[in-house]
């Protein structure tokens, strides 16, 4: 993480093509169990005939529409979205979990992926929680693996043909965090400083993109004497899919300029430092102890296409100047920029300016 602010700012394409899951990716998902049969669709849930405006609970509206479906269709819908959230959390029991039911479904047309969200309530004591159905995207499913085995969070999914189901990550927006947290005086604001550093970090050593405020969360532990602080992505589609290298630095997005200045306030050069370097030798164990699922994922990415040519020049490019490494500009594909990226990271550590 740079110890200065960055003037120029990173712009997002527009509209990110949805690449599809080719056959040796879809085996590497089923050896692993990341594919399964459901009994609902993405395709099935674009049946509904009426939407409505959704407000969050303070009555502002949002990205959402609550999306309504003909009456002969709602109970078998249900009940097959009910069977997929037992797939998430129970393996397919749903022995123990008769008592929920779908309370509301919601659909964001915002982004790529075009979500549903599902919100199953439980009818015992009403409480709730959501997962989402959206299309099968293979540079997301990247990013998705790359997360689960490289960074401190398990994530939970599953694939079907050209359905995505993922399971909710709980915490506080990041662009909410911002507004409403960060100028806060029980803040802990070395924790919350070291944890954007290391977070900055894990984006860029796994080539995640777009990590604007709205795309990640922080989640707040409290310990027994203060509190500590975990920044999650919940956004995944941009995995190796920009041509410039800053895209997969959340210190260069406009929208987190309020908590880099936060963070170069708290922090010295020095103590920077010393957190990139935490946080790579963890990733760094994390892939040797997972070195042949990692080897299995990074050959199915150098096979396949998760970006447009000028996009992989660019970023071979400009990683060849950032490591010094001329090896780069024999990379012909997002997957052998990645394996060359992480092999320059993690096996010989280089601070990122």
């Amino acid at each position: 993480m740079a110890p200065q602010m960055e003037q120029s700012y990173n712009h997002i394409s527009r509209k990110k093509p949805i690449f599809k899951v080719n056959d040796q990716l879809r085996t590497y998902l089923r050896k692993h169990g990341r594919e399964v049969t459901i009994p609902v669709s993405y395709d099935d849930l674009l049946s509904y005939t009426e939407s409505l405006p959704h407000k969050d609970k303070n009555n502002n509206y949002t990205l959402w529409e609550s999306v309504i479906y003909p009456q002969s269709d709602i109970e078998n819908l249900y009940a097959g979205l009910c069977q997929i959230y037992s797939l998430l959390k129970t393996d397919g029991n749903l022995s123990v979990m008769e008592h929920l039911t779908v309370k509301r479904i919601d659909y964001c047309s915002f982004g790529n992926s075009n979500p549903f969200r599902i919100c199953i309530v439980n009818k015992f004591n009403d409480n709730y929680d959501y997962f989402y159905v959206k299309q099968a995207d293979a540079s997301r499913i990247y990013g998705l693996e790359l997360e689960h085995i490289l960074s401190p969070n398990r994530i939970n999914y599953l694939v079907r043909n050209h359905t995505l189901i993922e399971e909710h990550i709980a915490g506080i927006p990041g662009d909410a965090f911002i507004r409403y947290n960060l100028s806060s005086d029980t803040l802990n604001r070395v924790r919350i400083a070291k944890e954007f550093v290391k977070f900055n970090e894990r984006c860029f050593v796994k080539l995640l993109g777009d990590m604007r405020s709205y795309n990640y969360v922080i989640d707040i532990t409290p310990d027994f004497e203060d509190e500590q602080y975990r920044i999650r992505a919940i956004d995944f589609d941009q995995t190796c899919y920009e041509g410039k290298k800053t895209m997969y630095l959340p210190q260069f997005f406009k929208e987190n300029n309020p908590i880099v200045k936060f963070c170069t306030e708290t922090l010295n050069p020095e103590t920077v430092n010393q957190y990139q370097y935490e946080e790579r030798t963890l990733i760094g164990k994390r892939l040797y102890g997972e070195r042949y699922r990692v080897k299995e994922l990074l050959d199915c990415l150098c096979h396949d296409k998760v970006s447009d040519k000028e996009k992989v020049e660019q970023l071979r490019k400009e990683l060849s100047v950032h490591h010094s490494n001329y090896k780069f500009n024999r990379c012909h594909s997002m997957g052998h920029i990645l394996k060359l990226h992480l092999k320059c990271l993690l096996w010989k550590p280089k601070l990122i300016n």
